[in-house]
Formats: C-alpha cells, sequence, structure tokens
C-alpha cells in the first residue's frame, strides 16, 4: 500500500522549555561553578537560586527543536509541535509563541506540581551561552502523548537528542520513530550535546546501524564524541559511512555535509556583531531541512543553514528575528 502524500513538512519532538537570557561576567559564572559555554541539568532549587543571583532576564519561548520549527515556519514550511508544559504561567507562554508561529501543537499539558521547563542562560561579553536547564514538566512526556496521526503525516520527524535523557520521553521517541518510518517518512536526529552523547553513544550508535536515522546533526565536538575520536576527519569519515546524510557544523568554519559518501562544505554566513551564539545550531538545522524539502542542491541547504544560523547569533534568543524568507532569496537568489 502506498503511503499517503504528506500534509506537514516537519514534526518536532522535543523540549518545552522557556529560555531566560541574562547578560553576565566570567567572574559570575566562576562564583556559581558553572561550566562557560556548556549546558548542565539543574533542580528546582538550583533554578529557583541562580535565577534569583542573575541579572535582569528576558523571557523567549525555546528548546532546540522548537527553536527548529520556529526557523521553518519562519521559511514557510508547516510544522507541528511535540512537548509538554504544565498548566502554569510559563506552560501558556510557551504554548502562545508556538502557535503564533503558526505551528500545530495540541501535546496535552502534565497536571500536578511539576512545573514548566526553563532553561537560565548566561552570556558573557564574548556572546557565549552558559545554560543551566530545569527539564521540569517535558522530561516526561508519555508515549501516551504522542498524536501519531500527526507524526504520520509530516515529511520529516524531527527529534532532539536532549529529550533521549529521560525515561519516559525516550520510549516516546522510539514509537515515534516507528510510527514515522511505518509510514515511509524520513527521520532527522539533532545530537544535542556531548554530555547527552556520553550517556547514550550505544543508543545513538545503534539507531544509525539500524537505518533508523535519515539525517544526523552534530557540531564539531559532538561528532567526535559520537566517534570517540579526537580528529573531526576521522570521526566524520567513521559516521558518513553509517548514515545517509551527516551534516557537522564548525562555528566559524562553517559547515560539512556527506550526503551517501560525497561531501559537501560552506562557509559560515558573514555576521556584523556576535551577540548570542543561543539556537546557533538549531536555526542551521533549520534552514537545511527547509532547503532539503525544497529538493535544492545539498551545498545550497548547506548555505540557507549558515544564512539562519548567522541571523540568529546577531541578536538575543534562538528564534529568528528578521525575515528569512528575505534573508533565503538574498543569500540563494
Amino acid at each position: 500500500m502506498t503511503a499517503a502524500a504528506p500534509t506537514l513538512d516537519v514534526v518536532a519532538i522535543g523540549n518545552a522549555i522557556v529560555d531566560v537570557l541574562a547578560r553576565s561576567d566570567d567572574a559570575f559564572l566562576a562564583e556559581h561553578a558553572l561550566t562557560k559555554g556548556g549546558m548542565q541539568l539543574i533542580d528546582a532549587e538550583t533554578a529557583e537560586s541562580l535565577y534569583a543571583d542573575m541579572g535582569a532576564g528576558k523571557e523567549i519561548s525555546g528548546g532546540s527543536a522548537a527553536n527548529t520549527l520556529a526557523g521553518l515556519a519562519a521559511l514557510g514550511k508547516k510544522c507541528g509541535f511535540i512537548g509538554q508544559v504544565n498548566d502554569d504561567q510559563l506552560g501558556a507562554v510557551f504554548a502562545h509563541d508556538v502557535r503564533a508561529l503558526g505551528i500545530r501543537y495540541d501535546t496535552p499539558v502534565m497536571q500536578g506540581d511539576v512545573p514548566t521547563a526553563r532553561c537560565l542562560i548566561l552570556v558573557t561579553p564574548d556572546a557565549q551561552r552558559t545554560m543551566n536547564t530545569f527539564l521540569g514538566a517535558s522530561q516526561f512526556l508519555p508515549e501516551a502523548a504522542l498524536d501519531l496521526d500527526l507524526i504520520r503525516s509530516a515529511s520529516i520527524l524531527y527529534l532532539e537528542g536532549y529529550l533521549w535523557d529521560p525515561e519516559q520521553p525516550r520510549a516516546a521517541m522510539r514509537a515515534a520513530i516507528d510510527a514515522a518510518r511505518g509510514a515511509g517518512r524520513k527521520v532527522a536526529f539533532t545530537l544535542s550535546d556531548n554530555f547527552v552523547i556520553d550517556r547514550h553513544r550505544a543508543d545513538f550508535i545503534d539507531l544509525i546501524e539500524q537505518g533508523l536515522i535519515d539525517i544526523l546533526f552534530s557540531n564539531e565536538g559532538e561528532i567526535q564524541s559520537l566517534a570517540q575520536v579526537d580528529d573531526f576527519e576521522k570521526a566524520v569519515a567513521a559516521i558518513a559511512a553509517k548514515v545517509p546524510v551527516l551534516v557537522s557544523t564548525r562555528s566559524e568554519k562553517g559547515a560539512i555535509a556527506v550526503v551517501d559518501g560525497v561531501r559537501y562544505e560552506a562557509f559560515a554566513a558573514p555576521v556584523a556583531e556576535v551577540i548570542d551564539t543561543t539556537g546557533a545550531g538549531d536555526l542551521f538545522a533549520a534552514g537545511f531541512l527547509a532547503g532539503h524539502l525544497e529538493g535544492l542542491e545539498i551545498d545550497r541547504c548547506l548555505k540557507l543553514g549558515a544564512a539562519a544560523a548567522a541571523e540568529v547569533i546577531s541578536h538575543w534568543g534562538a528564534r529568528p528575528e528578521e525575515d528569512l524568507k528575505a534573508i533565503r532569496a538574498k543569500t540563494l537568489g
């Protein structure tokens, strides 16, 4: 039986998080024993304490996969999001922000006293962001909350590695992969962070070797961590042989993709001033996937990804503020 034609472009499963961004300095990071440029998970008590010590913050809905969908929606793609919030103030903020972008979002809210997730992001003068994440309600996303018909309706299922960490969402994502592949859809996966890879490397390698991942997104450090080698080229060679499409970003050195053994490269897009690197990888994935959905050549997909990433690092927050369609037209002609 032939699968029905997709009605959505991308459905993503990820953490439903509200980002709280504040300026900081290295002394504050040292005082609070925070690893600059990294991401650590914190509990509710630490979240309250750190929030109290931070400077004035700016609240913006975030979450890696949701940021990618924001970019895709801005590029005209039809998207859906699956992620869990609580019935609280930040949960209402997140849901409103996602729906206002035209993204379908119907995941039932979590009942009980576990609050909506938030990420406290400290941005130092060099634009590095140090993230402190309280996963809250998002880490309890159950398989029962999945809309399998929604997943089957999209050309691509996009999964966020961060959400592989907790047990319930991990089971939900496995079920989502089965649903997507059963409907003949593609599965894209972003590795998210070295600490996630360290805990789940065997799982990720297993997914890849089973042929369950069609598009794998990583950065330079993540691909090396996954392959367990310190050399970028060796890591790419090891992983690219196992996955149809491997994409790896390298900050100011640009990005590469290896598709069916053929390598493509793109320069980083120029940025007048780097303000905040939060969401750079998420928006790169948005640009690349938008091009891929349109059937563009891979080098043009990389260029569009680089342009979207450049837009988001030129201002605070992980959601695009400029017209990405205009940036697309300028970048690709």
